[in-house]
């Protein structure tokens, strides 16, 4: 495109590159409006939109179904400031010549970190210890776990499962891991022994969910799944909250049958101030936000800034779609 074009941040709330150095690496191209708040209707997110040729999609929770899609034909480029794009029908932006980005690894390092501190905050039972001492309780009998010589299973070897399969060996953890597509020359690279799901679950005191999105993978840890993994395990979610079946999750961490779960991402979002998983027995939770760190922040700017300008320049990179 070598017109100049008008670039769009539809609704940058939490704020994640209003601010940013890296938007004045657009302004050569076009103009680039950003809104600093979300949308509160469909109304008002298709008039933000309408005119834009790009949209800079910098929070999942502004989502591009079709019906929103198909009243914005002026739409060539959409990047998301992540790996996942479940934000975005792929379809209809397909059927309309909207070509969608993503980040790929870019904040891998990050992530994992956020999940292996996730993992360890449960295992050391972390929020429930400090809410019993506000509570003035001292001394509650709820055993930590450790994890040395234990078991992690990694569902996903993607590049943030592939960190987080690092950071478990470098602690003295045996992994072990699954994928959709199981690739041995990748085991062996990563040092993680290779497995079916039902083994991965039946053997991990930990497992860690990595994979994206898709209708393979939405409800891939049910009650079935769950009742396989061991009595005491823990579960790790920072993929996508869908990944896991909610119900059945509060009622093995209500039954005891897990020993606790630590997530980053939930079904809805924002999570509910009356969501029955804030109920559940030795919770950790953060609010989707793993790579929310100062260099965090900044690489998924510079990615998506970078997607843009490729786009632009017509050398397309990152296309999902």
């Amino acid at each position: 495109m070598q017109e100049r074009v008008t670039i769009v941040v539809p609704g940058d709330d939490p704020a994640q590159i209003q601010g940013s150095a890296h938007l004045g690496r657009l302004e050569r191209y076009g103009d680039v409006i950003v809104y600093p708040d979300r949308p509160t209707s469909a109304e008002e997110q298709v008039r933000r939109a309408r005119g834009a040729h790009v949209l800079l999609n910098s929070r999942g929770a502004v989502k591009w179904p079709g019906e929103l899609l198909r009243q914005l034909p002026n739409l060539k480029m959409i990047t998301v400031f992540g790996i996942g794009t479940d934000s975005i029908d792929l379809e209809t932006a397909r059927a309309q010549n909207v070509v969608v980005c993503n980040i790929p690894g870019k904040t891998a390092p990050v992530v994992a970190e956020h999940a292996f501190g996730l993992m360890l905050a449960c295992a050391k039972r972390a929020v429930f210890q400090t809410d019993e001492l506000r509570a003035g309780r001292w001394g509650t009998r709820v055993d930590n776990v450790f994890l040395r010589g234990k078991t992690l299973g990694v569902v996903g070897l993607g590049n943030i499962g592939a960190r987080m399969a690092e950071l478990g060996r470098a602690s003295g953890v045996h992994v072990v891991g699954w994928t959709f597509i199981p690739s041995p020359e990748r085991g062996r690279e990563l040092g993680v022994e290779l497995v079916e799901l039902d083994d991965l679950l039946r053997r991990a005191d930990v497992v860690s969910l990595h994979v994206k999105l898709t209708d393979r993978s939405r409800g891939l840890i049910g009650e079935r799944e769950l009742g396989l993994m061991k009595p005491g395990a823990i579960l790790v979610n920072t993929g996508r909250g869908p990944l896991v079946e909610d119900g059945a999750l509060i009622q093995a961490l209500d039954s005891g049958h897990l020993g606790g779960a630590a997530l980053d991402v939930f079904t809805q979002e924002p999570l509910p101030a009356d969501a029955p998983i804030l109920r559940a027995r030795q919770i950790v939770l953060t609010p989707h936000n793993a790579d929310a760190t100062p260099e965090g922040i900044d690489f998924l700017n510079e990615g998506a800034v970078d997607n843009v300008i490729a786009f632009l320049e017509g050398q397309p990179r990152n296309v999902v779609n």
